[in-house]
């Protein structure tokens, strides 16, 4: 089977568990965090050019922590895209707040800046954009209308490590970012993320809320949890950020070869909008209709090739959603996406011969 998706582990990362395991620092209950986890956010930051960092144990978790750190509460609207994993909007439930679904743009599956403008009300405390499939959305047009109204934007860049916007790193577009290192992810810590910044205040927050909001120890001073990273995973993540340009080198190769095999088919071709580098999470391609899809889709899985759906169904539309009263929304290209997008594998595994027996295929199937 040739994967969507594969984390990508060796010796090195073998050799920094071990010596986890042997210094007996599995974790640290501090703010801090431990010795591990303290110089991945020091790399982390270094990579980013960020001010700040704060890796947890979850990119769901360090969505809820920024949304924390922000002062979302109840009562608060949260402005998000329903075409995304259910975590981004379910991190807004988790603190108390409503997310908002607003539409997608039909070229990018980002976002719709117009959409979030229109959606915008005196409740309207924070706009979380998604960096769907990698590529980053329109942050000069969303910042604008954040800066306009006085609202945080929080960037949902878990999909987004490694990738660019007009020269600025994916996580460091918003007011806060937040990265996923779960296992599928163009690195990974096995499960895991991070929180990124420049405000010394948010990240003074999101530290103290990553464990219970604690300042030295037993003095909690506002709500938190246990939201830490593992030493463990903290030492993986280390040794997979001094592979990720490679990762990132390979990923945009195959996707080159990718577009080139399939131009002049039926199939609409992901679109990078100028100065936009894409680090190619998802390799998203797009029929005409969903029985177009499912039949490329069904041949490529018959033949051993991992071709998924990101995302067959809107949040909006998931059973949780709609019994909380999402069921009357109507999102034209969000749904009309849902039905025909396809996604084909370019990460790490996926060799030149690889890629031409996918492109093979599917002009076969069309």
């Amino acid at each position: 089977m040739i994967p969507i998706n594969k984390p990508l582990l060796g010796h090195e990362e073998e050799d920094a568990v071990i010596e986890v395991i042997r210094s007996g620092i599995l974790t640290n209950a501090s703010p801090e965090g431990g010795p591990n986890s303290r110089a991945f956010e020091r790399e982390l930051e270094h990579t980013l050019g960020a001010k700040h960092c704060v890796v947890t144990n979850s990119g769901t978790s360090a969505l809820q922590i920024a949304l924390m750190a922000a002062g979302i509460k109840k009562g608060d609207e949260v402005i998000v895209p329903s075409f995304t994993f259910i975590a981004t909007a379910s991190a807004v439930v988790l603190c108390g707040a409503k997310p908002v679904f607003v539409d997608i743009d039909p070229d990018t599956y980002n976002i719709s800046p117009p959409m979030v403008e229109r959606a915008i009300t005196d409740k309207t405390k924070a706009i979380m954009p998604v960096d769907l499939y990698g590529l980053p959305a329109n942050f000069d047009e969303i910042r604008k209308i954040a800066n306009e109204g006085g609202i945080a934007l929080i960037e949902d860049a878990c999909q987004a490590q490694g990738a660019s916007y007009k020269g600025n790193m994916a996580g460091t577009l918003g007011d806060i970012g937040c990265f996923s290192f779960y296992a599928g992810k163009v690195m990974t810590t096995g499960e895991g993320g991070a929180i990124i910044t420049n405000d010394d205040e948010l990240a003074q927050k999101a530290r103290r809320i990553r464990t219970h909001g604690q300042i030295k120890g037993y003095d909690s001073t506002n709500l938190g949890g246990n939201f830490r990273m593992a030493e463990i995973e903290a030492a993986i993540g280390r040794e997979q950020l001094k592979k990720l340009k490679l990762f990132l080198t390979i990923r945009a190769e195959n996707a080159k070869l990718m577009m080139e095999g399939l131009d002049n088919t039926d199939l609409k071709l992901p679109e990078v909008p100028r100065g936009v580098v894409p680090n190619w999470y998802l390799f998203t391609v797009r029929s005409k209709s969903i029985a177009a899809r499912e039949k490329i889709r069904r041949r490529l899985n018959e033949a051993g090739i991992g071709a998924t759906v990101y995302y067959p169904t809107p949040v909006h539309r998931t059973p949780l959603y709609v019994n909380m009263g999402y069921a009357d929304i109507k999102l034209k290209e969000t749904e009309k996406a849902s039905e025909t997008v396809l996604s084909l594998p370019v990460n790490p595994v996926v060799t030149r011969e690889d890629v031409d027996k996918i492109i093979n295929l599917i002009k076969n199937e069309m």
